[in-house]
């Protein structure tokens, strides 16, 4: 079996590539950067920059499902100038795959692409399953909701759609977590806000894992990519001290004083969705990190 990656030299996606080659799966792999492309008997690289239009369709040679984790990272100043990037880094590079597919009659069998929990409103009190329909009114949310329908484009090439709307990945080397840890070491870490908002985390190797066994199952619709125990800001931050030996002397960082260092940006440590893992659970995944502490403890440790 091969598979296309979009995103594959990402923090997630090379953990994708990684679980891949574990499962026997060959990959394609699409990259802007001509530095990165390698071949390898079962690792391929092939050309495209999504703002020129332009791109290598020999990838889709031999290819029956694509995993699609492209997009520009949100963790930077979100200006209006960088807000474009972030929406058409998501919704042109699936237009440019779909224009390409259907160019040259590629037969592909489904496409798994990453999405956001950010689609969900901010809430204390619901636990967000797949079925939920109210769009948080955020400048997130409107990036998802528009990412999705972009996606949703493959169904008329007659090609499965899985979306896997992920939240907070909890990784050593990227995302989130050496940020959170940062503060924390130097003994100046705090809670955001009143801590009470929920984070709905995931080990980045479940992660990857997810996607993988979404492609072997066939996936076809909406799916949280969250780990089955979701945490408040206060626990993930005591969780972390705890584990980096440190501690909590500080009081709780305000809204107002991220707002002035962050901008806009700063609502992805305010935002609250606590989201439930359960239909991926029916489906058979099985999560290597349910508890927030060995996941810490296999990151931190």
């Amino acid at each position: 079996m091969t598979v296309l990656i979009t995103g594959a030299t990402g923090l997630i996606g090379q953990e994708i590539v990684k679980k891949c080659h574990a499962e026997g799966i060959n990959v394609h792999y699409l990259t802007t950067s001509k530095s990165k492309l390698s071949t390898a008997p079962n690792y391929k690289g092939f050309y495209w920059n999504p703002n020129t239009k332009a791109i290598d369709h020999n990838c889709f040679e031999g290819v029956s499902a694509i995993i699609n984790m492209v997009g520009a990272t949100i963790s930077k100043r979100w200006t209006d100038t960088y807000k474009e990037v972030i929406l058409k880094s998501r919704t042109e590079t699936a237009q440019l795959l779909q224009d390409t597919i259907k160019k040259h009659n590629y037969k592909i069998n489904q496409i798994v692409s990453a999405s956001a929990i950010g689609i969900y409103p901010t809430s204390l009190i619901n636990y967000y399953e797949e079925t939920n329909n109210e769009i948080s009114e955020t400048f997130l949310g409107k990036v998802v909701h528009q990412w999705e329908a972009a996606v949703d484009g493959f169904s008329a090439l007659e090609i499965k759609v899985a979306k896997i709307r992920i939240g907070l990945v909890l990784a050593k080397d990227g995302g989130a977590l050496p940020e959170i840890a940062k503060p924390i070491k130097y003994g100046a870490g705090a809670a955001f806000g009143t801590g009470k908002q929920w984070q709905s985390w995931i080990h980045v190797k479940d992660l990857a894992s997810l996607f993988v066994f979404a492609v072997q199952n066939d996936f076809e619709g909406i799916y949280n990519g969250v780990a089955p125990n979701p945490v408040t800001n206060k626990e993930l931050t005591k969780a972390a001290a705890k584990i980096l030996h440190r501690p909590l002397i500080l009081p709780n960082i305000p809204k107002f004083a991220m707002k002035l260092v962050l901008g806009d940006m700063h609502i992805l440590l305010f935002e609250s969705q606590r989201v439930s893992s359960q239909k991926v659970e029916a489906e058979g995944f099985n999560f290597q990190f349910v508890n927030l502490k060995p996941a810490l403890e296999d990151l931190l440790g």
